[in-house]
């Protein structure tokens, strides 16, 4: 029992000092290109700016998490009420297009969640 369990810790170990595993010094840190919001989030964000007058985004507006915001989109700054109950989007901007609302990191000016 004793081997058995040295043996997977030793495993273990090995996978979390594995080379490569480690990020080398000057690589620039991957970004989660989505933001984790609940139903309840997603429903407080879509209420408080569903009566803003947002022009909506051009027709055909990719709108996929990950991609990048063409610049013929005008973005939104997050309102300070969305802001101050949903903390996560505090810094993110957004718009809407085909009647979602696109929430957008804006440092990588990427789409980090898209929900109607």
């Amino acid at each position: 029992m004793r081997k058995s369990m040295a043996f997977a810790l030793a495993v273990a170990w090995l996978g979390l000092c594995a080379p490569g595993a480690a990020q080398a010094p000057g690589e620039p840190v991957a970004t989660q290109p989505k933001i984790n919001l609940t139903l309840e989030q997603r429903f407080t964000i879509k209420e408080l700016i569903k009566d803003l007058n947002v022009p909506p985004a051009p027709p055909n507006t990719e709108t996929s998490v990950g991609a990048t915001v063409p610049s013929a989109v005008k973005l939104n700054p997050m309102p300070a009420e969305v802001a101050n109950k949903v903390p996560q989007v505090k810094s993110h901007v957004f718009f809407i297009a085909d009647g979602k609302i696109v929430i957008v990191d804006p440092k990588e000016n990427k789409i980090v969640d898209a929900f109607n």
